[in-house]
């Protein structure tokens, strides 16, 4: 089983990742939504884990067929969508590892920050693979270019989603704030994008972005094709993805402790308390929006 949280390949039948310790789940394979042992068909989604589907379900099933398959492929290399000049930060980060004799990785802290298409499935049921790859791939485009602009590292790119994190493998001390102003801008700018797919097409497209600043191990990067090894610490990047999965359609959700780290450079207002998922203790929640002046507020 794969793990949702650092991609390790684990055995079949084990409960936590061997290589992170993140809690291992049975998901869709459609919508990656969680589902019980014993069931037969996803809850979100409508997705059948045992014999045929019926009715709509199984049109719109063998309508995303392909694209379904192309998304439990393994991601695109960050070599194909890194900026060059990134890239050679990226490789002299990796020289300097080397030069400091950190053969067991490096401790950083880092902000990592998930985005996804809100009701992807939804959006493409009724649409051939191909319409469906020219309606996400702008919108991914979007994303990945608001990370690159302030210098992020886009770890893995998904069919619906990319994760991204700042401050590692190119080091900035203000890495919290560039990863705010990242998730603003992409909320900007995929705004504009479904205002045009409203007008041609009559779709409603949303984001969600979700963040948090942790620590990682950052082991290796490989010069060929810029994939990272690290290892999450405290399930710092686990937090993240949680609070993607909070975050409402075209909003921005952030940690406690990425709050507290960027106070001063945006407003915040406190949406209260909540259990997350996973979680022991209750995490407050700041949710981010996108200010008329290119700035941000936290709602």
């Amino acid at each position: 089983m794969r793990c949702p949280n650092c991609r390790f390949e684990n055995p079949e039948g084990t409960k936590f990742c061997e290589e992170c310790g993140t809690k291992l789940v049975r998901a869709c394979p459609s919508c990656g939504h969680e589902v019980r042992p014993t069931a037969k068909f996803c809850g979100e989604c409508g997705t059948p884990f045992t014999g045929k589907a019926k009715g709509k379900r199984q049109k719109a099933k063998g309508k995303t067929a392909n694209l379904d398959s192309r998304r439990r492929t393994p991601d695109a290399r960050p070599i194909d969508y890194t900026p060059k000049h990134l890239a050679e930060h990226i490789r002299a980060e990796q020289a300097a590892m080397e030069a400091r004799g950190s053969v067991d990785g490096e401790r950083k802290t880092i902000t990592a920050l998930f985005a996804d298409i809100k009701g992807s499935m939804d959006l493409i049921e009724d649409l051939d693979p191909e319409d469906a790859r020219r309606l996400f791939d702008p919108a991914l485009q979007l994303m990945m270019e608001a990370v690159h602009r302030y210098e992020g590292y886009v770890a893995q790119s998904t069919g619906d989603g990319i994760f991204a994190f700042f401050g590692a493998p190119i080091a900035h001390e203000d890495h919290p704030q560039r990863a705010l102003y990242a998730a603003l801008r992409m909320q900007e700018e995929s705004k504009r994008y479904a205002e045009q797919l409203r007008l041609e097409r009559g779709l409603n497209l949303q984001i969600r972005v979700g963040l948090n600043t942790g620590e990682v191990v950052l082991r290796s990067i490989r010069r060929e094709d810029l994939h990272t090894d690290y290892t999450p610490i405290g399930h710092s990047t686990s937090l993240a993805s949680r609070m993607e999965s909070l975050a409402t359609p075209g909003s921005v959700l952030v940690s406690e402790h990425t709050q507290k780290l960027t106070e001063g450079y945006f407003e915040f207002k406190s949406l209260g308390a909540a259990r997350v998922k996973g979680v022991k203790k209750q995490h407050a929640l700041p949710k981010l929006s996108i200010g008329e002046s290119g700035g941000g507020e936290i709602l």
